[in-house]
C-alpha cells in the first residue's frame, strides 16, 4: 500500500513540476541523418559524427516543487567537440513540432562556425554570440529561422519581478545577449546560474574515453572496439575513482541488539570472479557512474585471433618492407614510409570450381554481361586478315596513280569481337570483423567469397582485364596484401582454389592497401581505369589509426587515386557508412548494401553500371 502511494505522489509531482511538451517533441534518431548532410553542406568537417548528448549537473534556481520533486538537476544540452557534434536525444522545449525540429538545425549550423571562429580567449557568454553572428553574417538565410526561435525563447524566459537583484541583472544581460548578439561581453555573477538558453552552445565536455594518458599500451582492443560499437541513447556523466581496496564495508545493525554484535558483510570487492550478467543494465540505470582502473589481469581474456599464424599454415610472403606514407591530418601533410606492405599469396590452396550452390546465380550473370561484350564487327585497314577489303585496294591503287601517298596502307579487313579498353582491381577487405555471422547459415567472408566467384565469372564474359585482391592488418608495419588474381593470370581453378582459401583476420589500414592497389592498376595500360573496394566497415587499427586518423588516410589516399586518373568505388554493407563514406569517396562513389547476403548478385551489376559507355 504504501508503495503503491509513494508511487502515485511521484506521478502526480512529475506533472505539476514538467513543463516539456511531449505531445510536440523531437527526437534526434528522426533528424541525425539529414543534419549530417546540412553539416557538410554549410562546408564544413564531412567526418562529423552527430551523438546523444548526456544530462549534465546544473545548479540553477528551482521552485519548491521541483526541490520536493527531486527533478531538474540535470539538464540536456548541446556542445561540438572537435568531429563530434553532441545533441539533445530529443527537443520539447517549443509547443511546436517545427520549432522544435529548427532548432536542431540552428544548432548545427552553430557548430558548423564554431572551428572557424577564432575566439580565443573568449568567454563561453560572450562566444556564443560571436557564433549566432557568424551563422547570420554567413547564411542569412538563418535570419528568419533565428528570428522565430528567438521570439519563443524570450516569451519563455523567467520572470524578472520573482528573480532577485543580482539575477534580474544577470537575465537582463542574457536577454540583451539574445536580441544584440555581440553587445555584451561578460555575464553578471549571481547565486544561481541563468535559465538555459537552448539557442547556444555549452562548452565542450570530454568524456572518459578520451583520456588516453592513462590506458597501457596492452589494453584489449578488441574488448574496447566491440563495446564502442554498441550505440546507446544515453549519455550518463562520470568520474575517476580510487581501486576500492576491499576493506571498508557496509555494517549491518540490528537496533535491537545495538550493544551486544553488529555483523560486517565485505560488499565493495575489487573483483567478481563471474560476470555479472547484467552489468549492462545496471550500468543504463544509474545516473553517475564511478569508474576504477583495477591493475588485476583476467586470464581468461586471451585472443588468439589476434595472434600472427605460424609460417607453415600462413600464406606465403612474395614480396615485404613495400612503404607508404599516410596522411596526417593534424599536421596536414604525408607522414614518409608510415606503413609497410607484405605481398602474400596462398601458394599451397586446393583448385576447385565453381561451388555448386552458386551455378543458377552464376548463369545468370553471365548471361546478362555476355550482352555487355562488344559485338563482331569488320575492322578496315588490316594489314593480315580473313579476305582483302576492296575499298582499301581501291583507294590505294588511285592514291599510287595520282602519287600522293607513298608508304603502303592495309588492304585486308578482320570479322572480330571488339574489345573493352578497361581494367578493374576488386579489392576485399578481410579483416576481423568479416567472420561476424549475416544469418545462421554464413558470415561477411562467407558472402565476399561469393562475391569475388561471381564477380569472375561475369568479367570473364565480357574479356574485361580485372585482378582480386584482399588485405588486413596488424600496426602499421604489417598490412597484409592478399594477391588472389593477378591482371596475367586467367581465372582457372587454381585461381578459384585462392578466392575459397580466404580467411578473416586482424584490422583494416585501409588507406595503405588502396596506395598499394593503385600502384598495382597504375601499371595497366587502359583507357578506363577502376578501382573497386568491399568493406564492411570503417577503417581501423590496433594503433592511432583508429576514428578520424583512418577515416582522414583513406580519404587522402581515395584522392590520390583520383589524380591518377582511377575511378575508385566503394561497396559496404555497413549500415553506418553513409555517415562516413560521402566523406572518402565522395557522393557518388560508394553504395550501401542494406542486405549482406545480396552483395554476391548485386556486385557485378554495379560493375556493369560503372562501366556503361
Amino acid at each position: 500500500m504504501e508503495e503503491n502511494v509513494g508511487i502515485a505522489w511521484h506521478r502526480l509531482l512529475g506533472k505539476l513540476v514538467d513543463n516539456k511538451n511531449q505531445s510536440f517533441k523531437v527526437e534526434l534518431n528522426d533528424v541525425s541523418r539529414v543534419l549530417g548532410i546540412v553539416f557538410r553542406a554549410l562546408g564544413n568537417n564531412g567526418n562529423l559524427q552527430i551523438e546523444p548528448s548526456h544530462a549534465r549537473k546544473i545548479h540553477r534556481r528551482r521552485s519548491v516543487l521541483q526541490r520536493i520533486a527531486g527533478s531538474h538537476q540535470y539538464e540536456l544540452s548541446a556542445w561540438y567537440d572537435e568531429d563530434i557534434l553532441y545533441l539533445p536525444p530529443e527537443i520539447s522545449f517549443f509547443a511546436s513540432h517545427i520549432l522544435n525540429q529548427e532548432l536542431y538545425f540552428w544548432l548545427t549550423a552553430m557548430a558548423a562556425v564554431n572551428q572557424e571562429l577564432n575566439s580565443a580567449g573568449k568567454t563561453w557568454f560572450y562566444r556564443n554570440q560571436l557564433l549566432t553572428l557568424a551563422v547570420l553574417d554567413k547564411y542569412p538565410g538563418m535570419q528568419t529561422r533565428y528570428d522565430n526561435l528567438l521570439c519563443e525563447v524570450l516569451n519563455s524566459r523567467p520572470d524578472l519581478s520573482k528573480l532577485s537583484a543580482a539575477e534580474k541583472k544577470q537575465e537582463l544581460a542574457v536577454q540583451k545577449a539574445l536580441k544584440e548578439p555581440g553587445s555584451v561581453e561578460n555575464c553578471p555573477t549571481a547565486t544561481y546560474a541563468p535559465t538555459a538558453v537552448p539557442l547556444w552552445l555549452v562548452p565542450g565536455q570530454r568524456g572518459l574515453n578520451d583520456n588516453r594518458n592513462d590506458l597501457d599500451e596492452d589494453d584489449d582492443p578488441v574488448s574496447s572496439s566491440s563495446e564502442q560499437k554498441k550505440s546507446q541513447n544515453k549519455r550518463q556523466q562520470a568520474e575517476r575513482v580510487d581501486m576500492p581496496d576491499g576493506k571498508s564495508g557496509l555494517v549491518v545493525v540490528r537496533m535491537e541488539n545495538i550493544f551486544s554484535w553488529a555483523e560486517f558483510l565485505n560488499v565493495d570487492r575489487s573483483t567478481e570472479d563471474d560476470d555479472d550478467p547484467d552489468a549492462e543494465k545496471t550500468a543504463e540505470d544509474m545516473d553517475h557512474l564511478s569508474l576504477a582502473r583495477d591493475k588485476k589481469s583476467t586470464a581468461s581474456k586471451i585472443n588468439f585471433d589476434l595472434d600472427l599464424p605460424a609460417a607453415a599454415y600462413d600464406d606465403a610472403i612474395l614480396r615485404e618492407g613495400i612503404t607508404y606514407p599516410e596522411w596526417n591530418y593534424k599536421k596536414q601533410s604525408l607522414v614518409k614510409d608510415q606503413s609497410s606492405i607484405l605481398e602474400m599469396v596462398a601458394d599451397d590452396a586446393p583448385q576447385c570450381e565453381l561451388p555448386a550452390r552458386l551455378y543458377p546465380a552464376a548463369k545468370k550473370v553471365r548471361q546478362i554481361f555476355e550482352a555487355l561484350a562488344p559485338v563482331r564487327t569488320w575492322y578496315r585497314g588490316e594489314h593480315e586478315g580473313s579476305e582483302l577489303d576492296l575499298d582499301a585496294i581501291v583507294q590505294f591503287s588511285a592514291d599510287r596513280l595520282q602519287k600522293t601517298r607513298h608508304a603502303e596502307q592495309g588492304l585486308f579487313r578482320q570479322f572480330r569481337h571488339g574489345t573493352r579498353d578497361l581494367s578493374t582491381l576488386l579489392l576485399a577487405d578481410l579483416s576481423l570483423s568479416t567472420d561476424a555471422a549475416v544469418n545462421n547459415d554464413a558470415k561477411i567472408i562467407d558472402v565476399i567469397r561469393d562475391s569475388m566467384f561471381l564477380f569472375s565469372e561475369a568479367l570473364t564474359r565480357t574479356g574485361d582485364r580485372f585482378a582480386l585482391y584482399g588485405f588486413s592488418s596488424k600496426k602499421r608495419t604489417h598490412v597484409r596484401f592478399h594477391q588472389i588474381k593477378t591482371f596475367d593470370e586467367p581465372l582457372n581453378g587454381t585461381i578459384r582454389g585462392r578466392i575459397q582459401a580466404i580467411k578473416p583476420g586482424f584490422y583494416t589500414r585501409m588507406g595503405a592497401a588502396i596506395r598499394h592497389a593503385s600502384h598495382l592498376l597504375e601499371k595497366q595500360p587502359a583507357a578506363q581505369q577502376i578501382l573497386m573496394i568491399l568493406s564492411d566497415g570503417k577503417p581501423n587499427d590496433l594503433d592511432h589509426y583508429e576514428g578520424r586518423f583512418g577515416i582522414e588516410d583513406t580519404r587522402h589516399a581515395i584522392i590520390e587515386a583520383k589524380a591518377m586518373g582511377f575511378h575508385p568505388f566503394c561497396i559496404t554493407i555497413d549500415q553506418e557508412g553513409s555517415d562516413y563514406l560521402p566523406h572518402i569517396f565522395g557522393p557518388n562513389g560508394y553504395a550501401v548494401i542494406n542486405k549482406p547476403e545480396e552483395l554476391p548478385s548485386k556486385l557485378p551489376m554495379l560493375y556493369a553500371q560503372l562501366t556503361q559507355v
